[in-house]
């Protein structure tokens, strides 16, 4: 049985600024107030906050969170509110969230995730219907800037110019590889897949099917060879003979550059997760999702068919963050294109 009402603060190995969140429980409800800003050493230190609160007191049936003083949060924060979730389900728990303001609302329904929690709004929303594309725009740009490129309008330029231009040529590609694949098995030409974008957005990516119309049955099968989330084997049964022809190339992505063009990633950029990758992720790892991802990047051209291990390719990700500027992603691409015609080419 709880005490009345019990305090505890952040983990003791937390920083000064991760302490700035509150939490306590009263009977079998715990409260957390959320620090002003809900980033990866926030989200790090709230994490631990929700495990010591199950550990303290294991008849918690409802936690609650309180995003009062919050006005920013970024994929870290996003991601320590999913792993929350998870541990209040796994302890039968019910997760709630109060006070939520509209920046933090945005994010959470960019991002699906106001289908899945309980939100209490901080002010009541407005009717949907009523809403003026002016009142649409601000919305958008309420949205939380996680990295610089994210707004940038010179990016986002070239990658429309980028886009137009790869669209033109992926419908003069899409005639040959159409027969080649068709020939070979008679099945769909492109292949659809769920992604994850910025801040874990999820969005339908394109590509030139590379593998067997049973592939996605059939992955249990075939070993991964990559360590952590991320599911790589280089001879992969599955890839048909024109796929691999296509992988080799990089020919099979060519119709990405219409998810370009909509805006769910960029030319360059980081590696696009599967929801199934992002399960799994540790908070600090969120934070690749806080740029959009691209048909090409650091992993591409530093890595792609030499990476072994999931924690590499998050360094080549936080790397690209910390180098970005609209000359690098210029480089990326040269770069790009010279790893395509040489030997290292190869498929991730």
């Amino acid at each position: 049985m709880t005490s009345p009402h019990q305090s505890f603060t952040a983990a003791p190995n937390a920083s000064p600024k991760a302490a700035s969140s509150k939490a306590a429980v009263w009977e079998s409800m715990g409260t957390i107030q959320l620090a002003k800003a809900f980033t990866v050493v926030e989200a790090v230190a709230f994490k631990r906050d929700c495990q010591t609160a199950f550990a303290h007191h294991p008849d918690l049936k409802e936690v609650v969170l309180d995003f009062g003083e919050t006005v920013f949060i970024d994929s870290s924060g996003i991601g320590a509110l999913v792993i929350c979730h998870k541990l209040c389900e796994s302890q039968g728990a019910r997760l709630r969230l109060v006070n939520v303001p509209n920046q933090v609302l945005m994010a959470l329904s960019l991002t699906e995730l106001d289908q899945i929690f309980h939100i209490e709004p901080a002010s009541k929303p407005t009717d949907p219907s009523a809403t003026t594309p002016a009142q649409v725009q601000s919305a958008l740009e309420k949205l939380p800037e996680t990295h610089p490129s994210v707004r940038s309008k010179a990016k986002r330029a070239m990658d429309i110019i980028g886009a137009f231009v790869g669209l033109g040529l992926t419908a003069v590609l899409t005639v040959v590889v159409a027969i080649a694949i068709k020939r070979e098995d008679g099945g769909p030409i492109f292949f659809a897949q769920t992604r994850c974008s910025w801040m874990g957005k999820r969005f339908t990516i394109w590509k030139f099917r590379s593998m067997v119309t049973d592939a996605e049955a059939r992955k249990r099968e075939v070993a991964n060879k990559v360590e952590g989330p991320l599911f790589k084997n280089d001879n992969d049964p599955r890839i048909t003979q024109i796929g691999r022809f296509l992988r080799r190339t990089s020919l099979d992505e060519f119709p990405q550059f219409w998810n370009v063009l909509k805006g769910d990633m960029s030319l360059v950029g980081t590696r696009p997760p599967t929801p199934d990758e992002i399960a799994q992720y540790e908070i600090s790892q969120w934070q690749r999702l806080n740029v959009k991802p691209g048909m090409t990047g650091e992993w591409q051209v530093n890595g792609r068919s030499t990476v072994t291990t999931f924690e590499e390719v998050i360094q080549l990700d936080l790397e690209y963050q910390r180098k970005w500027s609209l000359l690098y992603d210029i480089q990326l691409i040269v770069k790009t294109v010279l790893v395509l015609f040489s030997k290292k080419s190869g498929a991730m």
